[in-house]
C-alpha cells in the first residue's frame, strides 16, 4: 500500500470517528438506548471524559487493546434525582472501520445491557444481535470477558467479536477505576 493511500485512510477513518460521535444521530441513539432499557423516566447527564494518562495506561496493558481517543462519553443517569447507573460511550477497531458501543452499568459497576450505537462495516454485524451482546449481562471488573472461553463467537465476524468483547472489558475496568470520582 502506498503511503499516500495510508495517509488518506487514516485521515478518513479519523474524521468518520470523530464527526460520527458528535453528530446527532450517536447521541440520540445513545440516550434513547438508555431510556429504552430503563423503560422509564430517567434524567441522563453527559461527560466527556478525559482518561487520566496512568489509568488508560494500564487498563490498555492489562486488555492488550488501546483506547480509541483519550476520552469516552460517560453517562449519568438517574431517576428522581437518585443516581441509578452509568453509561459509556466508545469506540473499537473493527476490520477497518469504528464499531460505537455503549454499555449501561449499575452503580456497582456491573453491567446491565450493551448495546452496538452504530456499525459501519459490510460484515460482521452479528455484534449488534441482542442475543449475542446479552453474554455480557451481570459481569463486572472481576469477570474474564474472554473470546472463545466467556464469550462466544460469530461466524464471519471474528474481528468485530474479539474488539468488541475486548472494548467491553476494558470500559468495566476503567468504570471500576473512576466510579469513585466521578
Amino acid at each position: 500500500m502506498k503511503i499516500e493511500s495510508k495517509i488518506y485512510l487514516v485521515v478518513v477513518l479519523y474524521l468518520v470517528s470523530h464527526i460520527s460521535l458528535l453528530s446527532g444521530e450517536i447521541s440520540e441513539r445513545t440516550e434513547q438506548t438508555i431510556k429504552d432499557y430503563f423503560d422509564a423516566e430517567v434524567s441522563i447527564e453527559m461527560i466527556k471524559y478525559k482518561i487520566p494518562q496512568q489509568i488508560k495506561s494500564s487498563v490498555e496493558k492489562q486488555v492488550k487493546q488501546r483506547f480509541y481517543k483519550d476520552l469516552v462519553y460517560l453517562y449519568k443517569i438517574k431517576m428522581n434525582d437518585q443516581l441509578i447507573g452509568y453509561g459509556i460511550l466508545d469506540n473499537v477497531l473493527g476490520k477497518s472501520l469504528p464499531i460505537t458501543f455503549l454499555v449501561i452499568y449499575d452503580t456497582e459497576g456491573m453491567i446491565q445491557t450493551s448495546s452496538i450505537i452504530k456499525y459501519r462495516e459490510p460484515y460482521g454485524g452479528g455484534v449488534s444481535s441482542e442475543s449475542w451482546q446479552a453474554q455480557f449481562v451481570g459481569k463486572n471488573v472481576n469477570s474474564e470477558m474472554k473470546y472463545k472461553t466467556d464469550i462466544d463467537g460469530i461466524s464471519g465476524a471474528t474481528i468485530s467479536v474479539k474488539s468488541v468483547t475486548k472494548g467491553i472489558k476494558k470500559l468495566t475496568l476503567l468504570l471500576d477505576k473512576i466510579k469513585e470520582e466521578i
